[in-house]
């Protein structure tokens, strides 16, 4: 059975003294909260991974890291790698959010190379993809996820594919207060299944996780995760207000 999963995405936000306060008050109301074999997940700023990890030891999260290098070491200066994260005890990375391939020009061949360094280093990647406002008007998106898919993520064996968590993020919800409505996210991933289960088989395609990202709260996140193949959320703003998360990981007992 595959696992149902909230992922909060901090971006570049927090100072240490704000983000010490988020993890107490996440781990306090999570201590407290009702979500049985919910996988819930906290993506710091990398500076503060080893506060979040300190943190996760003794409470009901893990911690993931918002991007990586696909170099072991070098000189990059600036960067973090794989073996870092992992020696920092870091279970998760997010790789291939829009923002990096907007921002930052990352290429599918670059997150390609990203998401192997990962799984080499026994690091999840929660990989993205998603489509832009234009390419959704041209009713673009299946062919734009897809593309995304096969140019990233589908070179890998089967083996290591199956420890890749996959998040839809429409870009034209992201930050924009905006959303898919619960069709639109239920289309989409169903479409993404499918092609899991061309490539790889229906085994493989029924335990991958799929989560939506795109202006999820915890108003819209019950109705989105009725979807039978939305199995939880790559959250954003929302993941700054700790009640407001954990009413998010709550949503799936709704």
């Amino acid at each position: 059975m595959r696992k149902k999963i909230v992922a909060g995405n901090w971006k570049m936000n927090k100072t240490f003294k704000d983000a010490e306060t988020l993890l107490y008050d996440i781990s306090d109301l999570l201590a407290e909260s009702e979500h049985p074999g919910v996988i819930v997940i906290v993506c710091p700023p990398s500076v503060y991974l080893e506060l979040a990890v300190d943190f996760a030891y003794e409470e009901q999260f893990r911690v993931g890291a918002q991007n990586l290098h696909p170099d072991d070491f070098g000189a990059f200066t600036g960067e973090i790698s794989a073996p870092m994260l992992k020696s920092l005890e870091v279970d998760y990375c997010i790789i291939g959010h829009s923002e990096r391939r907007q921002y930052y020009n990352e290429t599918d061949d670059l997150l390609a190379r990203k998401v192997k360094s990962a799984l080499n280093h026994d690091i999840i990647p929660i990989f993205c993809c998603g489509e832009r406002l234009p390419e959704r008007q041209q009713n673009k998106q299946f062919d734009v996820v897809k593309n995304q898919l096969r140019e990233a993520l589908f070179d890998l064996d089967e083996e290591y594919f199956s420890r890749v968590v996959i998040a839809y993020e429409p870009v034209w919800a992201i930050g924009t207060g905006e959303n898919a409505t619960p069709v639109q996210a239920q289309e989409m991933h169903a479409f993404i299944r499918k092609l899991i289960s061309e490539r790889y088989g229906a085994e493989t395609a029924s335990e991958t996780s799929i989560l939506y990202g795109g202006s999820c709260n915890a108003k819209n996140a019950p109705s989105l995760f009725a979807g039978v193949d939305v199995d939880g959320g790559l959250i954003g703003g929302a993941s700054l207000d700790a009640k407001e998360f954990v009413k998010i990981v709550e949503s799936f007992t709704m």
